[in-house]
């Protein structure tokens, strides 16, 4: 073996201890930050103006996407390592722990939404909609009560969480990496509008389209399956030969830009795999290395922040967008990046105060976890 190729190996073996021994990954609060800004964008009165001029101006929503492969990342991570330190996980914390990141501050704002449009304004046409938001089952309602468009994706989230550990739990290992394989075929499928091909058909129950379209699992079960390849010391050296260099993140970021930018307009079916597995590739060169080339940036302290708040500000956002428009044009005030930057500092503004007054409150409830991200 030639010693460029021992030099190698030694550093690959150096780069997966150092990822196994890493229990906070620095720079995905400033993925989230980057996430949750494109939802910002997506959502704002700009996003119309300069699509005609840049497809990539209208692909904001693709940070739900990016969300859901982190999200599948740190939850399957969270749970092999509690399984490789103490012989299993327990079902119990991990539910415990979600219910009281996710649950208090979401039943707050469907609560807060409820009481204000069938209460306030009475539009009472929505009562039979807001059970399944408290059920989580938004991502398959065929509309939905004003300002909670964005619940679906807590939904999918909430649905992942139920059934994935209890999958962990029964599989063995070695069919873990094909089930998630076959999970994310079955929904590319079904996104490219071939779900009969495999014997799977919508169907409605009430209010509720139950189709695989508006169930997007695929980039989270993404996520789940790059924590698997992490995992493993082959599985770690492929992805550090595609990620561990030292300017890789910004490479794969720029990627994920370019495929947003030229991806066919309608994302079903294969543009949302590729899209999906690039994002998954930029995520690894953030944790493969932790001096990767945008930790400089990303883990700067404001951007770092917003991270950390990033869900109350999806949660709230479109509360502190209906507000700032509304009270923008009280004045006279109608410029569209007025409108953005005041509905911006809003939506943190609100997302701050709630995790420092309300969220955290529920938090220290949780038992003391190392955490990966």
């Amino acid at each position: 073996m030639a010693a460029t190729d021992i030099a190698d190996n030694q550093d690959r073996h150096a780069a997966f201890k150092a990822y196994r021994d890493t229990t906070r990954f620095g720079s995905l609060d400033g993925l989230r930050f980057l996430c949750i800004l494109a939802v910002l964008w997506h959502h704002s009165p700009l996003t119309p103006i300069y699509l005609d001029q840049l497809q990539l101006a209208g692909r904001g929503f693709a940070g739900v996407d990016f969300f859901f492969v982190l999200s599948g990342f740190l939850i399957t991570t969270l749970l092999l390592r509690e399984e490789a330190e103490k012989g299993g996980f327990s079902l119990r914390g991990f539910y415990w722990r979600r219910i009281l990141r996710i649950v208090p501050v979401y039943f707050l704002v469907v609560t807060l939404v409820a009481v204000y449009f069938i209460g306030w304004k009475g539009q009472g046409q929505w009562s039979e909609l807001l059970p399944y938001y408290y059920l989580f089952l938004s991502n398959f309602l065929v509309g939905d009560i004003p300002l909670l468009d964005p619940t679906w994706s807590l939904a999918v989230e909430e649905q992942y969480y139920l059934i994935w550990p209890l999958t962990l739990l029964i599989l063995p290992r070695r069919w873990v990496a094909p089930v998630l394989i076959a999970g994310i075929a079955v929904n590319v499928l079904g996104g490219a509008g071939l779900g009969q091909l495999i014997g799977i058909t919508a169907f409605d129950i009430g209010p509720l389209h139950i189709a695989l379209p508006t169930a997007t699992y695929a980039p989270i079960l993404m996520g789940s399956l790059l924590a698997l390849m992490l995992r493993s010391p082959r599985g770690f050296a492929m992805l550090f030969r595609l990620c561990g260099g030292r300017f890789a993140a910004l490479f794969w970021m720029l990627t994920v830009l370019f495929a947003l930018q030229y991806l066919p307009f309608d994302l079903n079916g294969w543009p949302n795999l590729v899209l999906h597995v690039t994002m998954a590739l930029a995520l690894s060169s953030l944790v493969v290395r932790e001096d990767n080339g945008l930790r400089p940036v990303l883990s700067w302290s404001p951007i770092r922040r917003v991270g950390q708040v990033s869900y109350g500000i999806y949660l709230y956002h479109l509360i502190a967008l209906h507000f700032a428009t509304a009270g923008l044009a009280a004045f006279g005030v109608s410029n569209g990046w007025i409108v953005f930057m005041v509905y911006i500092a809003l939506s943190v503004l609100i997302a701050d105060l709630s995790f420092r007054f309300f969220e955290a409150r529920f938090l220290a409830l949780q038992r003391p976890q190392k955490k990966p991200g």
